[in-house]
């Protein structure tokens, strides 16, 4: 099921609030179980959706997060929210693009993979994604929706605890880029 997060969803597919659900906004307003934190290495904030989301959380977060000791890039590690909806962040590394043929591609998808078993793992239902690498990493956009999909997709598929992957896009561009990723079918 894909549907535009508060709007109703098209004819012809239930809005069960269960499956991918896609829609705009920022992340650090999501009332889930989890939300994924496109971070740097070092966990302790940056740019982007990692500042945005350590600003929201509070002092405690970037406290938490010094214990873990970094995540290197297609791992995942997870910690509290904080001051956040979300009573969880799973933080990711995505991959620095540089042009497709230096395993970008499998790094990005292990970050799906990776912050999905986190989340299952501890028994969550809900989880919001960002477009992870796609801004100052610079992975295009159109590639990453593709990967992003076809992950979370195929994690659904046998999830027992997971129900519900929203992708929220922070822009109308990026909103339409993964809408129409999702239309394109199973990848």
């Amino acid at each position: 099921m894909v549907s535009k997060g508060d709007s109703p969803a098209p004819p012809g597919v239930p809005d069960s609030g269960q499956g991918l659900v896609l829609t705009r906004g920022d992340i650090t307003r999501e009332a889930v179980d989890a939300i994924v934190n496109a971070a740097n290495s070092s966990l302790l904030g940056g740019d982007g959706v990692d500042g945005a989301i350590h600003l929201a959380a509070g002092s405690g977060l970037v406290q938490e997060c010094a214990g873990l000791g970094g995540c290197p890039a297609g791992e995942a590690r997870m910690t509290k929210g904080y001051r956040l909806p979300a009573r969880h962040v799973i933080h990711t590394v995505g991959p620095v693009w540089q042009g497709g043929s230096a395993g970008e591609d499998e790094t990005l998808a292990s970050c799906y993979r990776e912050s999905l078993r986190l989340a299952e793992e501890a028994g969550l239902s809900s989880i919001a994604f960002p477009s992870i690498s796609t801004g100052i990493y610079g992975f295009p956009i159109e590639r990453a929706c593709r990967i992003a999909i076809r992950e979370i997709r195929a994690f659904l598929a046998t999830a027992r605890c997971v129900k519900t992957v929203k992708a929220v896009a922070f822009s109308d561009r990026d909103y339409e880029t993964y809408r129409k990723a999702a239309a394109e079918g199973p990848l």
